[in-house]
């Protein structure tokens, strides 16, 4: 049978394809976007991928994603931002949502994902011995636990909260409030949420 489209690009589309969240008409429809445009877009793209695992560390204190030059991230370094309150999330980019409420001004601490059995994910996997390293180096007074509303998520935050009393370290520790999220209907909210915001409800 004749090949239908020429070989680079059925491997372009293949190989987009491997992306979270991209099926195959929707890969089709990227190489066919790339292929249409002036070949600079398509090679400041590859530029941009081949620069990415030569170009971005993890910080070893916080474990945030930095510039390959940096030796540690700028959100601990800053003289500006409190030490002593540290706020625990699953991934780097979570990160990013938290710094755009402009509403917190201590430091991250990036797990490296969620507890997750299923996955293969159990604690050891996660940074866990160094966060606890971290509450006595700094002198840590407030640990936000940040990860995700999921049972992964809610399974993570129960445990830090045990090895972080287990440990004796004196601190206070909080969990981001959950809620119902504007404009949603009572029934379409699910479990999880509606258990944590009848947990977190407040005088009116």
């Amino acid at each position: 049978m004749a090949q239908l489209l020429p070989s680079a690009l059925v491997e372009a589309i293949d190989e987009l394809g491997r992306l979270p969240g991209v099926g195959a008409r929707t890969a089709e429809r990227y190489a066919s976007f790339l292929l249409r445009t002036d070949a600079h877009v398509s090679e400041k793209l590859a530029s941009a991928i081949l620069k990415l695992h030569s170009g971005v560390k993890s910080c070893p204190i916080t474990f945030a994603l930095i510039d390959a030059d940096e030796d540690v991230s700028t959100l601990y370094s800053d003289p500006d931002r409190n030490k002593k309150l540290i706020a625990v999330v699953e991934e780097p980019l979570d990160i990013i949502s938290l710094e755009r409420t402009g509403q917190f001004n201590g430091t991250y601490h990036v797990l490296g994902g969620a507890i997750s059995p299923i996955d293969g994910i159990g604690p050891e996997q996660l940074h866990i011995p160094e966060l606890l390293k971290r509450l006595v180096d700094d002198e840590v007074e407030e640990v936000i636990i940040a990860t995700n509303a999921s049972v992964e998520g809610e399974s993570t935050a129960l445990y830090l909260q045990r090895h972080i009393l287990d440990a004796g370290i004196d601190l206070k520790l909080t969990r981001l409030a959950r809620g119902i999220p504007v404009g949603v209907d009572l029934e379409y909210a699910d479990q999880i949420t509606l258990t944590h915001a009848l947990e977190g409800r407040r005088l009116l």
